[in-house]
């Protein structure tokens, strides 16, 4: 595994930790930078029979090539179904390459970190380590796990096993339970400068790098994700509606809309609205460069407590979108919402 160029101040930072190693280390930051692939290459590194003096795995020992053919005896990881069969950009929580094994993914196929999953590493706790090595827990993204599967980790973590580490991964804070916040020690992996993501989107070869970095957020690996998924359909659509408010355009875009991410949704919407709230204050447009006409024509009609509330009620509903009971009636209720702020 290796990791990001932005990555390697933390890297370097991450190596002073070894000599005493907590026993649960949680990485934070803004989704679509890398994490997941992060802790995996540290945990590679952890495994590793031969580290090299920059930290990361040799790439030849026996435990590297347990690791790299995904049959690791002494490594678990532990995601949602959702991500199993998907590839590290592609993933929205920052997935990383595959198990050898991986499930087919269904519809139906789970988001949230199960009970039973996590149940599941107490005989892989239980046995001896081969080698006399350690035992490396990777789980993410953390605020997938439910309620039942957060209390079964707490005990975990709470009386944690010798020789093991857990490695976990997390796009928000303030998405966790404060008791297991308080028994890891929080690693942040910041977001890379504008210059840097730039030069490696372009290394991949992606057209309008700039676009789809600013779009995404500053995040290089969702910009890579969106960019070769080719389509700005279901952004540009909602754009369309949130520059024009209309409760008829709302009620027709929410059918369309509702098939989309709705995670996804709420952040564009959170972009858009810091586009006008920055374009109404200093005449700045960070996320939607495309949209300069539109932004400046909302950011002079709307009146600065009405666009406050939108924020607000934009940021409120971020914590909720994971989990709607009806997903059309969620994107109705955000456009109408919205609507009304702004009209």
């Amino acid at each position: 595994m290796s990791i990001y160029p932005w990555q390697q101040d933390a890297w370097t930072r991450l190596q002073q930790m070894r000599a005493r190693l907590p026993h649960a280390i949680l990485f934070h930051g803004p989704a679509g930078i890398g994490k997941a692939d992060f802790l995996e290459a540290f945990a590679q590194a952890l495994l590793c029979e031969n580290v090299r003096p920059d930290g990361h795995a040799c790439g030849q020992c026996a435990s590297c090539n347990w690791f790299i053919q995904g049959n690791h005896p002494d490594y678990r990881r532990v995601r949602p179904e959702a991500l199993e069969d998907e590839a590290p950009a592609a993933e929205g929580e920052d997935g990383a390459a595959g198990d050898g094994e991986k499930k087919s993914k269904s519809k139906t196929a789970s988001k949230d970190i199960k009970i039973e999953q996590v149940r599941a590493l107490a005989d892989f706790m239980n046995i001896s380590t081969h080698r006399q090595g350690l035992r490396v827990v990777v789980l993410y993204p953390a605020e997938a796990l439910n309620m039942p599967a957060s209390n079964a980790l707490l005990k975990t973590l709470e009386e944690p096993p010798p020789g093991t580490v857990f490695l976990l991964a997390s796009n928000g804070l303030d998405r966790l339970l404060p008791t297991i916040l308080s028994r890891c020690r929080k690693f942040a992996l910041p977001m890379p400068d504008h210059a840097q993501a730039l030069a490696w989107l372009q290394a991949q070869g992606v057209n309008d790098a700039d676009g789809w970095l600013r779009e995404q957020g500053g995040a290089p690996l969702a910009a890579l994700a969106q960019a070769e998924g080719g389509s700005r359909d279901e952004l540009d659509t909602l754009l369309q509606i949130l520059a024009q408010p209309s409760v008829e355009g709302a009620l027709r875009a929410a059918d369309k809309l509702s098939k989309a991410p709705l995670g996804s949704l709420v952040a564009w919407q959170q972009r858009w609205l810091y586009d006008v709230f920055s374009y109404k204050l200093s005449g700045v447009i960070r996320y939607y460069p495309r949209y300069q006409r539109e932004l400046a024509a909302l950011a002079g009609r709307v009146h600065t407590a009405k666009l406050m509330r939108a924020i607000k009620s934009a940021n409120e509903r971020r914590a909720v979108a994971d989990h709607p009971l009806s997903p059309k009636l969620f994107v109705e209720d955000m456009l109408l919402d919205y609507t009304a702020c702004c009209t």
